[in-house]
């Protein structure tokens, strides 16, 4: 999969430093003709054929570098969600409970002070974070926080 992307995306990078290379060729040898003429008239022509299109040439091969580069980085991404998305969990191919279970199995529960959820402590949106609070039975009885999608606590009646 990888081989086949870089196939097509060397090519434009190799387009585009030949463009580099002949624009500059041609913009030495235009300024190498003007330089040796003491009359304007007879350097028009060294910029019209030589300057000004090598110095479209290295416009051009510029923007086929950029292009490049970007298709290259395009690629490598793609690749590594290709990778990302074909990876399967271990235990999953026999049977589909695994990805019906919660994230979160801790018994503890947390709310971000303006949230509006609460979690279990493990729950992934709010393990780590220093500004959790244990929840407060108040507020749970309350009804202004609900519970977590992520996490699906369980609230515990005492």
């Amino acid at each position: 999969m990888r081989t086949a992307r870089l196939r097509t995306v060397h090519p434009v990078l190799w387009a585009g430093w030949a463009a580099l290379a002949a624009g500059a060729v041609l913009c030495v040898l235009g300024w190498y003709g003007v330089s040796g003429e003491h009359w304007a008239e007879r350097q028009l022509p060294y910029l019209a054929s030589c300057t000004v299109p090598g110095a479209a040439l290295i416009v051009a091969g510029a923007v086929l570098l950029t292009h490049g580069r970007g298709a290259l980085a395009a690629a490598r991404v793609e690749e590594l969600y290709g990778l990302l998305v074909a990876a399967e969990p271990a235990g999953t191919e026999d049977s589909g409970t695994a990805a019906t279970a919660p994230l979160a199995v801790s018994g503890d529960l947390l709310m971000v002070p303006g949230g509006t959820l609460w979690h279990r402590a493990d729950c992934p949106l709010v393990s780590g974070k220093v500004e959790a609070v244990p929840v407060d039975a108040k507020v749970l009885a309350s009804g202004e926080l609900g519970p977590c999608p992520i996490c699906e606590p369980v609230e515990e009646t005492d």
